[in-house]
């Protein structure tokens, strides 16, 4: 019961940050997979962990052969085996021009026509399909080459390169592949940002069984950077999620036990408050003394060995305005 709770406070919590991402700055971002995508994810991660197809099913409330059908039918398209559906509908979509909803369900019809629905649906939000009229007569046609361009200048890349590079950073090289996947975008999006990276020096390109593999050896945001906050707030969730995953795991060396984990420290304080300003001036001297110390560190990278150990400090700092009116 307590580890339910735990998860449903967390899972709480996840799509508290996802909602303000999806709407920071003004944006509406497009969320129609993101429930499918968490079941995929989850799966996959059940699976690394080696538990079984059967136990996950019955973790998840559903019989083995409903589990394997509903990830068979997310991970694909019933219509084109080994494609996803978002794939094969945008690519119809760019065959034929102009095609009414009546006729992309029809094209589809062995697939889920709600799940058909949110994936023309997400297109349109992606602006990679623009649609007209409505109800079953709503036409859709494909963004063109030149569409598509404007639509890339209009966003720009401000800030997607430092996403890529946290995608990477703590991680073994990887392929652009992999890092595709994880990112979830076409591997040539991320091909583009890699060599922008390689010939900013900011990443480092290596040869592993003769693929092409990156690596960044480093990931710094200046302080109220007007792009890459996105990598930014990734980052600082993953070395949270970090600390907490090595106090779970329980197969650390003894050594390890001390120097491993996380404290939260809430202090109250206020305008006249004796200790406020030693308060506001520690979150301040906090960040001065690590960012110091992690230049210094720095300094010795060249003399690294095959194995090391890996210091992720994690140290989130907020304020917040309460009160203690019960009304408000």
């Amino acid at each position: 019961m307590t580890i339910e709770l735990l998860i449903h406070a967390i899972v709480r919590q996840t799509t508290i940050l996802i909602a303000q991402l999806a709407t920071a700055r003004g944006l509406r971002a497009p969320l129609a997979q993101i429930a499918n995508q968490v079941f995929l994810d989850l799966v996959a991660e059940l699976e690394r962990q080696g538990v079984s197809r059967k136990v996950s099913a019955d973790m998840f409330g559903l019989g083995l052969r409903t589990y394997r059908r509903k990830i068979q039918r997310l991970s694909e398209s019933s219509t084109e085996r080994g494609r996803s559906l978002w794939e094969i509908v945008l690519e119809y979509v760019k065959g034929v021009g102009l095609v009414s909803r009546r006729d992309i369900l029809a094209r589809f019809s062995r697939d889920d026509e709600r799940q058909v629905r949110a994936v023309l649906h997400d297109l349109c939000e992606s602006q990679l399909v623009f649609s007209s009229g409505f109800g079953a007569s709503t036409t859709f046609r494909a963004a063109s080459d030149e569409e598509l361009v404007a639509l890339q200048q209009q966003r720009g890349d401000e800030g997607s390169d430092e996403l890529v590079m946290a995608l990477m950073y703590r991680e073994p090289p990887l392929s652009a592949k992999e890092i595709a996947g994880r990112a979830q975008v076409e591997p040539s999006t991320i091909e583009r940002s890699l060599t922008r990276l390689v010939e900013s020096g900011r990443v480092q390109r290596v040869e592993r069984d003769g693929t092409p593999h990156y690596e960044a050896g480093g990931l710094v945001i200046p302080l109220g950077a007007p792009a890459g906050w996105e990598a930014a707030v990734f980052d600082h969730y993953k070395a949270m999620v970090t600390a907490v995953l090595s106090r779970l795991s329980g197969d650390q060396p003894p050594e390890f036990a001390e120097r491993t984990g996380g404290s939260t420290y809430t202090i109250d304080v206020w305008d006249g408050h004796p200790l406020a300003e030693e308060v506001y001036g520690t979150l301040a001297r906090l960040r001065r003394e690590l960012s110091d110390l992690r230049t210094r560190a720095e300094a010795f990278d060249a003399e690294r060995p095959e194995s090391f150990n890996r210091a992720v400090i994690y140290a989130g700092q907020s304020l917040t305005a309460e009160t203690n009116d019960p009304v408000k």
